[in-house]
């Protein structure tokens, strides 16, 4: 059984990333693992705030660990809300508002082309890698469901015509980011069990 402290105080991303991960994984949240720490996240890309997660748990346990970042990029928003995802309408992470926002921007605009994407920032024995997972779809022009989290009631991934808030979480699985990084992510946790 490899076990990870998984960086973050999110639930969703748990239930999500645990769903993910096949058998011979175990996932130690940071409520689990008795650490009560708020991490910042402070820098301009995804890579460089999961890097800070994975690294400020590292150093506080000396156990091997794991932190992700996700944003939803849009192209008519130049990739906004992007690293700022969380914290799109300011203030604390709302996500009523953060939508409303982006919703606002995007009311006039044809192109409601955007992405997800996640990176994972996974650290074993003292050694980083980075696993980036990507998904495509458009933003619906009002909220459809109450299923998932942030974003998720706006976001119809490519090749689907319902948004991932009227999904269930195995439907979201299908077309994940998350799911895509956790993927690359066992691939590498697997090789070295394997080694």
């Amino acid at each position: 059984m490899i076990e990870l402290i998984f960086a973050t105080n999110n639930e969703n991303k748990v239930r999500e990333i645990r769903q993910a991960l096949p058998g011979g994984f175990a996932i130690i949240s940071l409520k689990e693992a008795g650490i009560l720490k708020e991490i910042p996240e402070p820098h301009p890309t995804l890579e460089a705030n999961a890097t800070e997660k994975s690294t400020v748990i590292y150093q506080l346990t000396g156990k091997n660990c794991f932190s992700e970042d996700s944003g939803l990029e849009t192209e008519a928003l130049n990739g906004a809300p992007g690293v700022l995802s969380a914290r799109f309408a300011g203030g604390e992470p709302e996500y009523a508002s953060n939508t409303e926002k982006l919703l606002a921007l995007l009311k006039d605009q044809e192109n409601r082309k955007a992405r997800f994407k996640t990176v994972i920032s996974v650290i074993i024995n003292g050694k980083e890698e980075l696993f980036e997972g990507l998904c495509s779809g458009t933003i619906a022009p009002e909220p459809r469901g109450n299923n998932g989290f942030g974003y998720d009631p706006v976001f119809i991934p490519e090749g689907s015509s319902k948004t991932f808030g009227q999904m269930t979480l195995e439907e979201k699985q299908e077309f994940s980011h998350r799911k895509k990084a956790v993927k690359k992510l066992v691939v590498y946790l697997t090789s070295l069990v394997d080694s």
